[in-house]
């Protein structure tokens, strides 16, 4: 391949392009061109991160070998692609122009998608999904209620292009965004319509992106950078790693568009080393980016030059926070500064600096291309566009969902989210991450937004979103997260580095059954002094569960203190299983028991022995009547 030479030529070959990816196109149209068999088929098969680790690539090289054998190789394309964000049910397979969408797919299964799906045109019912709440098998992926209420922009190509192929991206208009804006656009046209757009930063403080941009071009200097906060430490959030993995090109165009807005011309991507696929693929992008003339000297025949650079964490939560991952990035110990001066006016290298994360950048090409009021008719009047969210915990559709901004809570929980595992209670839904709060019931109704997250004490975050039922322990969650902020504390600022220790000291207390009233009222002060005094945003945020969950569940808090009971059942110092008298002596909890602790004749009650029960409940699982109860 050529270097493509100008925004004329880049713009031929994407009409070129294109029909590399119109066969995936879900369309009824395609669909009925496919039954009167007019068109050629093609079969994406997910390779994400956990796709892949479910043998993905070896359902590609069985459908490609049972294809061969067939004789269909010249009628059938199999590839991969990227997340379809559907996580709980991979791997995944859709089959297009049929809108055939197979999940739990194994490599054995390929023979028979080859030669009853493909030669006979017969749908594989037991591969279909199982929508939950009607019990019902669902053909299409665009009918499925976990996809219904989405509006895809940050994941618009994730399973859809095979993010190894650059043909593929450009195909879906990967770089037309950056060739507009080099070739009809100044920088501070390219400003004005990402402010004019409303994008806010989707990392956690929803900071106004174009407005961080138009700092960082106001200093002037002989060199300036843009960094790609790749370092998504939140536990249970992977949208970051996703998109990485699914589209790498959107971000990488959008660091040369950022580049050119404020007169930068090295990007760095702050990535943590624990993602491999994701750093193999962007490998990849960046290499075939500056073979096609799309990164590196004079981009498109312009004058405008950008290079990117990958650079590796450790997995140091405090690295997420922009000031500590420039000190990493510089090769120092990865701790926040003070403000100002902000990274816009000295950063990296003392240079002024431009950090955005990699939803946040995924985004800039589509506004580009459709225009900034396309983008801010989309969510609120303050929170413009749409968010993606890492649906995780007791719910039934795990996975990542992409939504307009001020959706509810209950939508996605229960219109996308299927509801909750087991038919069980929800008791609270967790945003933002270790920053965030205990969401109840009662703000179910919350539209997601960043300010109404924060009015009822919790945060957007990066996205993580962690749906909790009636048996889990609200106390034992903030002690949770509190473990892993006091873990991932730089220990820089005393605040953080001492106070959240004497926070976790104080839940531990309460978790074991010492905890007092005046205990109480010390947690909360000390929660509420954290957050005013801490250097950086992981101090400032870390008592977040804790003050939510004290002002939401506090009836919890006082049974663990005065009661020195736990009513979900989780915290063992405050355990007690009994036997009642449903008791039919079957034995079954005495046999399973690893401590011998239960006594009693076959047909007669048994008892256990509190002073050597371990809590472990065993016997409670074990017991066939229910008789054995957990106080």
């Amino acid at each position: 391949m050529n270097k493509i030479k100008s925004f004329e030529e880049l713009k031929k070959y994407h009409e070129d392009c294109k029909n590399l990816v119109a066969i995936k196109q879900v369309s009824h149209e395609a669909e009925l061109a496919a039954e009167n068999k007019k068109c050629k088929r093609s079969i994406s098969v997910c390779a994400g991160t956990g796709c892949k680790s479910a043998d993905s690539y070896q359902i590609v090289e069985n459908l490609k070998h049972e294809i061969k054998t067939a004789g269909l190789e010249n009628e059938v394309q199999v590839s991969l692609t990227g997340c379809f964000g559907f996580c709980e049910q991979g791997p995944i397979i859709n089959i297009n122009p049929d809108n055939a969408f197979y999940v739990h797919v194994k490599p054995e299964d390929a023979k028979e998608i080859v030669d009853s799906h493909l030669l006979q045109g017969k749908i594989i019912e037991r591969l279909l999904f199982i929508e939950p709440t009607l019990q019902k098998r669902v053909k299409r992926q665009d009918e499925m209620s976990f996809y219904k209420k989405q509006k895809r922009i940050a994941l618009r190509n994730c399973g859809l292009i095979n993010p190894e192929d650059i043909e593929e991206a450009i195909g879906e208009k990967a770089y037309l965004a950056l060739g507009k804006v080099l070739t009809e656009m100044t920088p501070d046209d390219v400003i004005k319509i990402i402010s004019d757009s409303g994008l806010r930063g989707r990392g956690g403080g929803g900071f106004p992106t174009g407005t961080k941009w138009g700092f960082a071009k106001k200093y002037e200097s002989s060199k300036k950078y843009i960094i790609c906060n790749a370092d998504e430490g939140d536990p249970g959030a992977f949208m970051d790693r996703s998109i990485l993995e699914g589209d790498p090109h959107s971000v990488l165009e959008a660091m040369a568009i950022a580049g050119y807005a404020i007169g930068a011309n090295e990007g760095n991507i702050y990535i943590r080393a624990e993602y491999p696929l994701a750093v193999y693929r962007l490998e990849i992008a960046i290499k075939k980016a500056h073979e096609y003339g799309l990164l590196g000297e004079n981009i498109l025949g312009t004058d405008f030059s950008f290079n990117i650079n990958i650079k590796y964490g450790a997995g140091a939560f405090v690295c997420g926070e922009e000031t500590a991952l420039i000190h990493s990035i510089e090769g120092k110990r990865g701790e926040p500064t003070n403000k100002p001066p902000f990274p816009a006016e000295s950063g990296l290298w003392d240079k002024p600096t431009c950090v955005n994360n990699v939803e946040t950048l995924a985004l800039v090409p589509a506004i580009i291309n459709e225009g900034p009021g396309w983008f801010s008719s989309i969510g609120t009047e303050t929170s413009k566009g749409t968010k993606v969210f890492a649906l995780a915990g007791k719910i039934n559709n795990v996975g990542l969902v992409e939504v307009p901004m001020g959706t509810t809570l209950r939508e996605i929980i229960y219109d996308i989210g299927g509801g909750i595992k087991n038919g069980r209670k929800f008791k609270s839904v967790q945003t933002g991450g270790p920053s965030g709060g205990c969401i109840p019931v009662d703000h179910l109704d919350t539209k997601i937004d960043y300010e109404s997250l924060s009015n009822i004490g919790s945060m957007m975050g990066s996205g993580g979103m962690i749906v909790m039922d009636e048996d889990n322990c609200m106390v034992d969650i903030a002690k949770f997260y509190l473990e892993f902020t006091v873990d991932e504390s730089c220990g820089k600022c005393t605040p953080c580095r001492i106070g959240n220790k004497r926070l976790l000291e104080m839940l531990t207390k309460i978790t074991e059954g010492k905890g007092t009233e005046e205990d109480l009222v010390d947690l909360k002060e000390l929660a509420q002094t954290i957050k005013d005094t801490s250097l950086c945003g992981l101090g400032q945020t870390a008592p977040n569960p804790i003050l939510s969950t004290m002002k939401y569940f506090y009836d919890e808090y006082e049974a663990h203190v005065k009661e020195k009971r736990c009513p979900a059942g989780v915290c063992k110092n405050l355990l007690r299983y009994e036997v009642t008298d449903k008791c039919i002596g079957c034995t079954k909890c005495a046999r399973v028991c690893p401590t011998s602790c239960i006594e009693g004749k076959v047909k007669d009650k048994h008892k256990i022995m509190q002073d050597k029960c371990i809590k472990c409940g065993s016997c409670f699982s074990a017991c066939p009547v229910g008789a054995i109860i957990r106080k």
